[in-house]
């Protein structure tokens, strides 16, 4: 290199320091691309959900005025009553307005947080759900990490020996267990463990949260007591959902050359399975995770009426009876909207296990 060519180089600073042309700015751009990917992603993703969320809110206020009955008549208790009477009722709710004009009222409502006042119950639709959602997320939050728990334990297991007796009697159960109705097997298991059947007496209450008069440790357990057969009633009827869905995709994986390469390498097989095989395959199962977590706050409202659970699906099995329209309306744009988000939240979370995503 010439004299003279050596302080061109020297004196440009664009020669190796500009962002991007040298190792620094090289590792810095692929950095932001992916950044400014994922953040397009995310406001994708949250912008379908704003959408859905309204959506629900059109549908829980026009779907439930279908629904067969007059909330006057309940609210007057079928006592005969003056037409003055029934008009200062329809006015008090705001049954007297035109239709177009409530669901204005209740959609502007609804974004502050006001969902209305129950019918038949007199008070704030939120204040009925927040003292019944404890209750439903007892019920439904300790089934979901059981059958969450055994539906992947097993799913895992079943795809790993494919075609044995263990595969072939897991899939056989779970698909039988799946195809039962969950109030079916509700009655049945009253009518065996509560009622008592032949030789087996009855061991578990049939229904309700708490028997009453008991404190401290002695309330804790008969809650206890009372919470077997529901739980027992939702993992059979709900494990075998996430036992197919995490075989399914751990099958697709078993294929793959890594799991060959790990094998080649000396790794013992439960290695392979848990420390390669087994996260690649939980992506689908991540979803399933999340959807059902969703729908932990929903609760099942034919398990909870069968069993006379006081949570949010009684309650929402209650107001459907009447019929009381602010409750349903409430309870149906609270479960709508726990799902919605849940679901948000596992798509935001899937380009952090699989940077493809979003991409």
């Amino acid at each position: 290199m010439t004299a003279e060519a050596t302080p061109s180089l020297v004196e440009d600073p664009g020669a190796f320091g500009a962002a991007g042309s040298g190792p620094a700015g090289a590792g810095r751009a692929p950095r932001a691309r992916t950044t400014a990917a994922y953040l397009r992603y995310v406001a994708g993703k949250l912008a379908g959900a704003a959408v859905s969320l309204l959506a629900v809110l059109v549908t829980s206020f026009f779907l439930f005025r279908l629904i067969p009955g007059d909330p006057v008549k309940f609210m007057t208790g079928g006592r005969p009553v003056s037409a003055a009477q029934i008009t200062a009722y329809r006015r008090e709710f705001g049954l007297d307005l035109p239709l177009w004009h409530q669901f204005t009222q209740y959609c502007g409502k609804a974004l502050t947080g006001d969902l209305g006042t129950s019918y038949q119950f007199h008070v704030p639709v939120v204040d009925k759900i927040t003292e019944a959602l404890p209750n439903t997320l007892l019920l439904t939050g300790t089934a979901f990490v059981l059958y969450t728990a055994l539906g992947i334990f097993l799913g895992t297991r079943s795809a790993w020996r494919h075609g044995g007796l263990g595969d072939r009697l897991n899939t056989g159960l779970a698909l039988t267990l799946y195809s039962i109705p969950s109030f079916w097997l509700g009655l049945l298991l009253i009518i065996v463990l509560s009622v008592g059947a032949g030789p087996v007496p009855g061991l578990f209450p049939t229904g309700g949260m708490e028997s009453g008069g008991k404190e401290g440790f002695a309330y804790a357990v008969d809650v206890a007591h009372h919470l077997v057969l529901p739980v027992v009633t939702l993992v059979a009827v709900e494990y075998g959902q996430t036992l197919l869905v995490t075989r399914s995709a751990l099958l697709d994986e078993m294929g793959g050359d890594y799991l060959t390469t790990a094998r080649a390498k000396g790794l013992r097989d439960d290695l392979v399975r848990r420390r390669h095989a087994v996260p690649n395959a939980l992506l689908p199962t991540v979803t399933l995770v999340f959807v059902n977590l969703g729908r932990t706050v929903a609760g099942v409202i034919l398990v909870e009426t069968v069993f006379s659970w006081p949570g949010l699906g009684g309650l929402f099995y209650q107001a459907l009876s009447v019929p009381d329209l602010p409750l349903v309306q409430g309870l149906f744009f609270v479960f709508a909207s726990a799902v919605i988000v849940m679901n948000t939240l596992a798509d935001l979370l899937y380009p952090l296990l699989d940077p493809r995503v979003g991409r």
